[in-house]
């Protein structure tokens, strides 16, 4: 089955435009990245998973005669006494369930993004995209001279990485109002949008510390990589 595409072949034509553009006064080179998700978050619906297990056995520890009153309940009433086998098996079976089914919630992706930490997603897509970075964009110009723009949507966050002729003439918090301009877009379903005002920034900046030279050539590709 074919993955949909986040963007249309217009907007793709646009971003690569965009590229172009921005590279005309320029010795730098700007990478395009979209992607879904920058990770599967498995080991958060595994925490998830766990810590409702534990808190479902604090629960038992807790009310212990509702439980096992509840248990009765359903059993119809032959369990009065409770061995201390009986006790370990009915929290054993308590903390699985509720293991179980946490993780079946959790299989769901959306629901796994949302119940994920903030500070995670940030950490998550910024490694992601200083692995692309490092695959596609650095190292790979005469100058240092690569940018990758790099967006993932299910995390709602951006992040912008520069080979390291760039990064030490520019600072980070240079590129904040990139940033805001790309994020701002994508909030409202806007993407190419969102990226073509991204790279005008990135490019505008570029060309200030990087002019073109006249024997300047392209070296990274200028279309939009969706992942």
């Amino acid at each position: 089955m074919t993955k949909p595409t986040l963007m249309t072949e217009a907007d793709h034509r646009r971003v690569s435009d965009a590229v172009r553009d921005a590279e005309a006064a320029t010795a730098g080179e700007i990478v395009t990245i979209v992607t879904d998700t920058s990770d599967r978050y498995l080991d958060v619906a595994l925490w998830w998973s766990i810590g409702i297990a534990v808190l479902a056995l604090a629960a038992l520890a807790a009310f212990p005669e509702f439980c096992t009153g509840l248990v009765a309940s359903f059993s119809g009433g032959w369990i009065v006494e409770w061995t201390l086998a009986e006790a370990f098996e009915l929290a054993l079976a308590v903390a699985v369930l509720k293991f179980v089914a946490m993780r079946l919630l959790l299989s769901w992706m959306p629901l796994r993004i949302f119940l994920t930490p903030g500070i995670v997603k940030a950490e998550r897509v910024r490694r992601r995209a200083i692995r692309y970075f490092k695959v596609g964009a650095e190292r790979r110009t005469s100058g240092r001279t690569g940018v990758l723009i790099y967006l993932s949507m299910a995390e709602h966050r951006a992040e912008i990485v520069a080979d390291e002729a760039i990064h030490s003439k520019v600072t980070p918090e240079t590129w904040g109002e990139a940033m805001a301009k790309l994020v701002a877009e994508v909030r409202e379903g806007r993407l190419a949008d969102g990226m073509v005002a991204a790279i005008g920034d990135v490019g505008k900046v570029l060309s200030a510390h990087f002019p073109r030279a006249s024997d300047d050539v392209n070296e990274l590709p200028d279309r939009l990589i969706e992942l």
